[in-house]
């Protein structure tokens, strides 16, 4: 074993104590596989860069479960956009007021920590609303000042653990024209909707008033890859672009009027709902939407039995066999609800999940 080989290494007390409750621990099952995969990889010819990599990737998920974890209930809006955006531009003050007009809506924001875009919506959102996902660069990527020094700054070392942490934890991402950085994250949130990796959420592509960034990228998707058959059309469903501040954060706050959120419990596509939606209402959606089913019809539900521990347990339901192929589908119908149906009025705060 690898481990025996090297020198002055003790068990921890900790780690003893730790392996004699696991079957006392809620998360036993899953803390016990976490350290079986470490015992499988230790028995392995690993190299050192391998286990700093592991290590390092470690480190930057324990920041972020242990940053997010006291705000886990609260909805959040990821929001991303060039570095080299400047203060005194239209395009910066947009990101301040739409950082500021979601917060009012009772969102918390998260940005890349750095300057431009991301300054300006940690400035919009106020420290208190903020959380800041920084990155360690040899250039351009210091935190901003308005998120500098907050204990929701998170350093990582790693873009993939960070961008784990940017759509684990945002119930809707916004975009402002940028580079590749803003590039790699449209597309990959792109990406991430389309085959349900996550979501469903809404993603708002947001250009300042008569801008064309985001139209002409569009033109790219539907000339070169609707066109050419290399993605669906109801794909072009999974985002909207507008350069109407208002719209933008509507958009957003609508999502979850009457929609709540959705998980696959066995075969089965639950949408919990934040109110009940009417019978009639569920046979137009039936109608509206069979294409979507892979087999029966939309029906509604109370809490599964797998559900019953769920904190979303007290809200009504719609299940249904979804065929996973028509994501962009998937988000009209979503549309659908809200627009169908009547948000509970108990539900004061529907930005909290």
């Amino acid at each position: 074993m690898v481990l025996a080989q090297q020198e002055n290494i003790e068990s921890p007390a900790e780690l003893i104590t730790l392996i004699d409750h696991l079957p006392k621990l809620k998360h036993g099952k899953l803390i016990q596989r976490a350290l079986e995969v470490l015992v499988r990889i230790a028995n392995e010819e690993v190299d050192r860069l391998d286990w700093k990599i592991l290590t390092s990737s470690l480190e930057d998920l324990e920041k972020g479960f242990q940053t997010f974890s006291p705000f886990r209930h609260i909805r959040k809006v990821a929001i991303f956009g060039s570095a080299r955006i400047a203060p005194d531009t239209s395009e910066y003050h947009l990101a301040v007021e739409f950082a500021r007009c979601v917060t009012q809506l009772g969102f918390m924001v998260l940005t890349g920590a750095g300057g431009g875009i991301m300054q300006a919506a940690n400035e919009g959102a106020t420290r208190q609303h903020s959380f800041g996902l920084n990155i360690q660069l040899p250039f351009e990527q210091t935190a901003n000042k308005f998120i500098l020094g907050d204990q929701k700054l998170i350093n990582f070392k790693y873009f993939f653990t960070r961008k784990l942490f940017f759509l684990r934890e945002s119930d809707a991402v916004a975009l402002f024209p940028g580079g590749f950085g803003t590039q790699d994250e449209a597309f990959e949130t792109l990406t991430l909707c389309q085959t349900g990796k996550y979501g469903p959420a809404p993603l708002v592509l947001i250009d300042q008033p008569g801008g064309d960034y985001w139209h002409s990228w569009n033109d790219y998707i539907c000339k070169n890859l609707i066109a050419k058959g290399l993605i669906s059309p109801e794909d072009v469903n999974l985002y909207t672009i507008t350069d109407d501040l208002h719209q933008a954060c509507a958009i957003i706050g609508e999502f979850y009027r009457v929609y709540h959120s959705s998980r696959f419990v066995g075969q089965q596509f639950v949408m919990r709902l934040n109110a009940e939606i009417p019978d009639e209402v569920v046979e137009q959606l039936n109608e509206e939407f069979r294409d979507i089913f892979e087999e029966g019809s939309l029906k509604k539900t109370q809490a599964l039995p797998e559900e019953k521990s769920d904190p979303t347990a007290n809200l009504p339901r719609l299940m249904f066999q979804f065929n996973q192929k028509k994501q962009g589908r998937l988000y009209q119908m979503i549309g659908r609800i809200n627009q169908l149906g009547s948000a509970s009025p108990k539900n004061q705060h529907p930005e909290r999940k």
